[in-house]
């Protein structure tokens, strides 16, 4: 294949991967690559707001990766559908600060991926808080309540 033609990311598990690999890195520059370009993707980060658009989705991992803390980003649980130009990953992120003591926090994480001209990108991640635990039975006005 000719280097003009060649895709950086020819299928949505290679663009998961370098989404994941920069996730941890902290790699501003290789995250970003990874990244649909244009107003139309959307991240949301754990307890975060919705961000739409390339620069507004760039400028929340700047911030992320400005603290400096090295994270392990360790996916499980995945459920796929894929498409001819649309992929769908929903995971569970399993993720731990380097030197943090204590069991991980665990993330559920929907990843959509696109097909563009320059191969796979991703276009949505949608990261929700952790599972709360269990409330018990006679405590059930405070437990949280599902809205869709």
């Amino acid at each position: 294949m000719p280097p003009s033609s060649r895709k950086l990311f020819p299928t949505p598990d290679d663009a998961e991967s370098a989404f994941y690999e920069a996730f941890e890195r902290g790699d501003l520059a290789a995250m970003m690559v990874v990244w649909a370009e244009g107003e139309e993707v959307v991240c949301v980060h754990p307890s975060g707001p919705r961000l739409t658009g390339f620069d507004a989705v760039r400028e929340s991992w700047m911030q992320i990766f400005a603290g400096g803390m090295k994270l392990s980003v360790r996916v499980t649980d995945a459920r796929r559908i894929d498409g001819p130009s649309v992929a769908v990953r929903s995971v569970v992120e399993s993720i731990t600060a380097a030197g943090a003591e204590g069991p991980p926090q665990l993330v559920s994480a929907t990843n959509v991926y696109v097909l563009t001209d320059a191969g796979w990108r991703i276009a949505v991640h949608h990261a929700s808080p952790p599972e709360q635990t269990a409330v018990p039975e006679e405590d059930e006005e405070a437990q949280p309540h599902t809205l869709h």
